[in-house]
């Protein structure tokens, strides 16, 4: 990263601006979603979003209701946004960690991209491994950056619509509704039903449930 980037990196709010005028036309945005449940894959995604594209209703994806988020998700599409798609599923999470399995679907997604970026903007503290262009890591990204918030998005988006398939194929389990996450009512499931196949295995409330099963 060059040092007059660097020297302005303070104001965050306005790195996408700056990167522009900087000569970067091909702005990334990355983002994932899922570290925190106990069941499905983390899926992370990148978009490279036109710094003079506007989409209406774009934020965080955490801000948004689901309804938002696919009037979004749709303006996004309709545009024909140049993005892409990580997902690391449940067996990979309990190999490497779900820190490593984030990283990599991130990573995935970049290079599934059809265009090469020039310039990414990851959303939290850590820069994707094994890429070669450059990068920075925003905290609160998704607040801060347009293309992030898009990213947020289109993880969001993804993420749920896997959660709502694995409904069908794991009807004792809400995954439509709880998406994995740890809520009451899926803890409450995990209790009557045990683990299903897509349970993250090495996460704390299912390993201590494996446990008890291996003492009966």
């Amino acid at each position: 990263m060059s040092p007059d980037i660097e020297s302005a990196l303070p104001n965050l709010d306005h790195l996408e601006e700056l990167l522009t005028r900087k000569g970067y036309s091909a702005i990334c945005g990355i983002d994932e979603v899922g570290r925190g449940p106990l069941a499905g894959p983390v899926v992370a995604a990148a978009v490279i979003l036109p710094y003079d594209v506007e989409i209406a209703g774009l934020d965080d994806s955490k801000k948004l209701t689901p309804l938002q988020r696919e009037r979004v998700f749709e303006k996004i599409a309709n545009l024909g946004l140049i993005c892409a798609v990580g997902a690391i599923d449940n067996e990979d999470i309990d190999r490497m960690n779900i820190h490593r399995a984030s990283l990599m679907a991130m990573r995935k997604a970049v290079k599934d991209l059809s265009q090469t970026p020039d310039f990414i903007l990851v959303d939290g503290k850590f820069a994707v491994p094994n890429i070669s262009q450059p990068q920075f890591a925003v905290v609160s990204g998704d607040s801060r950056c347009r293309c992030i918030a898009a990213a947020s998005v289109v993880a969001k988006v993804t993420r749920d619509r896997i959660m709502e398939k694995m409904q069908s194929l794991y009807p004792s389990f809400s995954f439509s509704k709880h998406k994995g996450y740890p809520t009451p009512t899926h803890l409450e499931e995990l209790k009557l039903h045990g683990p299903c196949e897509i349970h993250r295995k090495s996460f704390k409330p299912v390993a201590d449930l494996l446990k008890e099963y291996a003492l009966v």
